[in-house]
């Protein structure tokens, strides 16, 4: 971490704070579970407190049983949540709401934001959706032939 970093675990007092006022926080996820919306040091999010009940394709920022916080996209919705990040094909289902501390409204890519409601946005949500079965077995043949040629 360089100077200017500040750990999510430092900040998350201070990030619910500002939510339960209902102001926005904005903040730079780690990890690869969301590539390739989201990039490691290169983009930022805007979390804003959940108003109402999130929908499919929402992007939250929750809070796991064991602690962590996630911020993972919604890909069904019932009496609780199902998510998983974009490069990732395990969900995680049984999420509750009141697990849900805020949503993604925009996200950065660059100096360029992007709102979440925008068309492009909501389509590359629903094609990233769609195609995830046929990029894990993509992922899958590729590790079995570089198994068999190694």
């Amino acid at each position: 971490m360089s100077e200017r970093d500040v750990r999510l675990e430092d900040m998350l007092p201070l990030m619910l704070e500002a939510l339960e006022r209902g102001q926005s926080v904005r903040f730079s996820p780690r990890g690869t579970s969301m590539r390739p919306m989201l990039r490691q040091g290169l983009d930022s999010v805007t979390l804003s407190p959940v108003r109402g009940r999130l929908k499919k394709y929402d992007l939250p920022f929750y809070r796991r049983a064991d602690g962590h916080c996630v911020l993972h996209r919604i890909v069904a919705v019932g009496e609780t949540y199902t998510c998983v990040g974009d490069n990732q094909f395990q969900r995680e289902p049984g999420l509750t709401h009141e697990q849900m501390l805020a949503v993604v409204t925009a996200f950065s890519r660059g100096e360029k934001e992007y709102s979440v409601n925008a068309p492009a946005y909501r389509l590359y949500c629903r094609f990233w959706h769609i195609t995830r079965p046929a990029r894990h077995l993509w992922r899958w043949g590729i590790a079995r032939i570089r198994r068999i040629f190694k």
